[in-house]
């Protein structure tokens, strides 16, 4: 067992469950307080270090009042977006470990305000941008193939506009610490692109790449903690992957009139717990009678096993019948 298991086992039942519904409400308590009280965030709730530093400890909180978003018609779908977003990873790592990294990012982004502070001596205005971007990109780390519609009418996998945001994310970074290197046509393109601030001190550009490294760091310490420890696929699911794997090669290989190679036909044999040749032929007959299932490559029945599964495979053609052993093996009967 993992620290990372030992550790949630500890604290695991201190989990908030449904994180996300507490974290959208405060996302729309903070827009109604920049509708009707804008100026109350800023000189209140905001992360100040300064203000921290002299005694008010509850910014370190209050801050995640910010919205993602300020138009009142795009925050419906920003908040939806990243309820989804939440809900999902959390099903997919569990309370503790989602409550790990969303609670991992505030602190992280505490601690920058704080460094940023102490060397450059400056109030770093950080909400929750990088907060947010960090669940958006661990989202898609973990559903790259999932499809979003861009601008509500252009469908894209999510991992091409995570690719984009770690794009912009490592120029922020880059950029900002090699300002005083870097030629001036480059350095005035980053400055028309936003990834540079304006005005333009030097300081700040620093600030910005360090705001950036840090409060970010959550995403690569969790991914390259958790799933350094994550439980994989057992070995059932494996064992079915090279099935389906096998039974794909084996059918390029008929359909191109190539013969299976010895590891094919080997694991074949080996995974049938059969004979070899019965195990890498297609199919043969079925003889009728005695029995109500027949599997068509190995000819086991109901009566050879309790714990025997038949299924009908629906890209052959005649009604083929097989084993859970030869289901996704076989070699598909196309006439």
């Amino acid at each position: 067992m993992s620290w990372f298991d030992k550790l949630e086992r500890k604290i695991g039942k201190y989990a908030i469950p449904n994180l996300m519904y507490y974290i959208i409400a405060i996302y729309a308590l903070g827009f109604v307080i920049s509708v009707f009280a804008p100026g109350v965030y800023n000189a209140y709730l905001s992360l100040n270090a300064a203000a921290i530093l002299h005694g008010q400890i509850w910014r370190i909180f209050t801050f995640i009042l910010m919205p993602p978003s300020t138009s009142f018609l795009f925050l419906f779908f920003v908040l939806y977006f990243y309820y989804m977003i939440g809900t999902v990873l959390e099903r997919v790592w569990g309370a503790f470990r989602f409550n790990l990294y969303f609670f991992l990012g505030m602190l992280l982004h505490v601690i920058a305000a704080l460094v940023i502070y102490a060397i450059w001596g400056m109030n770093f205005s950080m909400g929750t941008y990088y907060m947010n971007l960090a669940l958006f990109i661990a989202f898609a780390f973990e559903n790259p193939d999932t499809e979003i519609l861009l601008f509500f009418i252009l469908p894209i996998k999510i991992k091409w506009l995570a690719y984009l945001d770690m794009a912009i994310f490592g120029i922020t970074i880059i950029g900002g610490y090699a300002v005083t290197i870097l030629p001036t046509n480059i350095v005035y393109g980053l400055i028309q692109l936003g990834l540079i601030p304006v005005p333009f001190p030097v300081s700040m550009c620093y600030a910005t790449a360090t705001a950036a490294l840090i409060s970010m760091a959550n995403f690569l310490f969790f991914m390259a903690v958790y799933h350094k420890h994550r439980r994989y696929a057992s070995a059932t699911q494996k064992n079915f992957r090279k099935a389906v794997k096998t039974a794909k090669k084996a059918e390029k290989n008929r359909q191109t009139g190539k013969k299976p190679s010895f590891n094919e036909k080997f694991y074949n044999a080996n995974s049938t717990k059969s004979t070899w040749d019965s195990a890498n032929q297609p199919f043969h007959k079925l003889t009728p009678g005695g029995t109500k299932h027949k599997c068509a490559v190995c000819g086991r029945t109901e009566n050879d096993g309790d714990d025997l599964i038949f299924r009908y495979c629906s890209k052959c053609n005649g009604n083929m019948e097989y084993c859970q052993d030869h289901l996704y093996t076989h070699i598909h009967v196309t006439k």
